[in-house]
C-alpha cells in the first residue's frame, strides 16, 4: 500500500535517537524522549510545499505534532506544513 499525502501535508518517518549519551552512558527505553528528526517519505499535492520540501529530506518537526499511522508493518507520521520546524542540512 503506498500513502500519498493531500495539500500541505507530509508523510514523514521518524529516524532513531542515539542509543548513549556522548558520555558513553547507554540511556535505557524508559528516559527516551520522541524522536523529533525524521526522512520525508512523501510531500502533498501543494506545489508551493513541493519546492521547499522534497523525498529524502530531513526535518525537524514538533514533540506532539501530526498522527501516528502504520502501514505494512512500518510506523510513519503524516503531519502539516506548519509542523515541520526546520530542514536539517547535512
Amino acid at each position: 500500500m503506498k500513502i500519498k499525502p493531500l495539500d500541505d501535508r507530509v508523510l514523514i518517518k521518524a529516524l532513531p535517537e542515539e542509543q548513549k549519551t556522548p558520555g558513553g552512558l547507554y540511556i535505557p527505553d524508559t528516559a527516551k524522549e520522541k524522536p523529533r528528526i525524521a526522512e520525508v517519505i512523501e510531500v502533498g499535492s501543494d506545489e508551493e510545499l513541493q519546492k521547499v520540501i522534497q523525498k529524502g529530506d530531513k526535518v525537524l518537526f514538533g514533540k506532539y505534532s501530526g498522527d501516528e499511522i502504520k502501514v505494512g508493518g512500518e510506523e510513519y507520521i503524516l503531519l502539516q506544513r506548519s509542523d515541520i520546524l526546520a530542514l536539517i542540512e547535512d
